[in-house]
């Protein structure tokens, strides 16, 4: 237990993970009641939108009006998504914060699915992105590899694949001068197991030891939680989440594609382990609440409807 954090960074992805995928619209002013709801949290990060073409996501047709009606705090930073140029000059023109990543598929597949780009074309369009940011001022953290654990398309993804697009990423990064703070990697799909958990962050921090690793996990198959937990086991100190298990993969081949790691389950992992997370519960159990009632439909979350265990510890 000697590896385990002292304090998880959690990222908020449910408003843009779970509407995006909703089945029925979402009222803007849902979608702005939970994003304030969940800043008021304790949670540092909230992804708010994707700046995606409406005809293939139209979950997120809404994304400018979103972002221009969340009344802000100013502790708390409000993201959005973008995939491509036209996404991020989107970014650009609206008040929310601009943090740049670098992105690439571990799977040649997924990537034509999900951004109509090979491999190649990716990482030659992430050099253009690059460039932009630092026309822009715009802060590079993080390299991601999505499906980085397997594929629908084509399976199990070799571990020398996924190093392969990590080291890709960061020559590109330093060939423009920047220095990546870490490694994100996404079981975008729901492949993940614990094994694989310990196989892939052993192998990215045996070649990287100094970067820090970040993970994006999918409930898919029931696994997020013992993944999060070998992962915390390995000192992984950053995760993604989504209040109330909300969300999926629009491009997944797969429609039963569960949404993240649900975040109040995680915060509740971590605070009875002992991990801070700087987060309040009771508020997070309750936006979780707030987001079943405005997708209409019950939410995989266990803690939003079991509640923590503060009430039967408190004195008699």
């Amino acid at each position: 237990m000697s590896d385990l954090p002292k304090f998880v960074t959690i990222q908020e992805e449910g408003p843009r993970e779970g509407f995006q995928i909703a089945k029925s619209p979402i009222a803007t002013r849902d979608k702005v009641r939970l994003i304030e709801a969940l800043a008021e949290t304790g949670l540092k990060k909230i992804d708010c939108v994707s700046y995606v073409n409406p005809a293939r996501v139209p979950g997120m047709a809404d994304a400018d009006d979103v972002a221009r009606l969340i009344h802000k705090r100013p502790d708390v930073t409000y993201t959005g998504l973008w995939l491509n140029r036209q996404g991020f000059e989107r970014a650009l023109a609206l008040p929310l914060d601009l943090i740049g990543s670098l992105m690439v598929s571990a799977s040649s597949t997924f990537s034509s699915k999900n951004t109509g780009k090979s491999i190649d074309d990716t990482f030659a369009d992430q050099l253009a992105t690059l460039r932009l940011y630092q026309q822009h001022q715009v802060e590079v953290r993080w390299g991601i590899v999505f499906t980085a654990f397997g594929c629908n398309y084509e399976g199990e993804v070799p571990v020398q694949t996924v190093l392969d697009r990590c080291a890709r990423m960061l020559a590109l990064a330093a060939g423009e001068g920047v220095a990546l703070k870490g490694l994100y990697l996404a079981d975008t799909v729901g492949w993940a197991n614990p094994a694989s958990i310990e196989q892939r962050i052993g192998a990215v921090r045996e070649r990287w030891p100094d970067l820090r690793i970040g993970l994006h996990l999918h409930d898919t198959r029931g696994t997020a939680m013992p993944n999060a937990y070998a992962a915390l086991q390995m000192g992984v100190d950053q995760f993604d989440s989504s209040c109330g298990g909300l969300g999926g993969c629009p491009f997944a081949a797969h429609k039963g594609a569960a949404g993240n790691i649900c975040t109040e389950d995680l915060v509740f992992m971590c605070h009875e382990m002992g991990i801070e997370t700087g987060i309040d519960l009771e508020r997070l159990i309750e936006c979780a609440q707030m987001a079943e009632a405005i997708v209409g439909h019950p939410l995989p979350g266990k803690v939003m409807k079991g509640g923590s265990l503060a009430r039967f510890r408190q004195p008699s």
